[in-house]
């Protein structure tokens, strides 16, 4: 969650692969975008356009 405290535009799933030093690779990609549609899903992120993630805002 530290990856999505900083930034004032939302991340895609690549970028946040950058920010944790995960190797960029297709499966990887796709392993963090199902978990941050995971996290999503439980109103701990929200996405903003189609594969675009951050925080809820108050």
């Amino acid at each position: 969650m530290a990856v999505f405290a900083t930034p004032d535009a939302p991340l895609r799933a690549r970028a946040v692969c950058e920010a944790m030093d995960v190797e960029i690779e297709p499966n990887n990609i796709n392993s963090v975008r199902l978990k941050l549609k995971w996290l999503v899903e439980r109103g701990i992120l929200v996405e903003t356009e189609q594969g675009s993630f951050t925080q809820p805002r108050p």
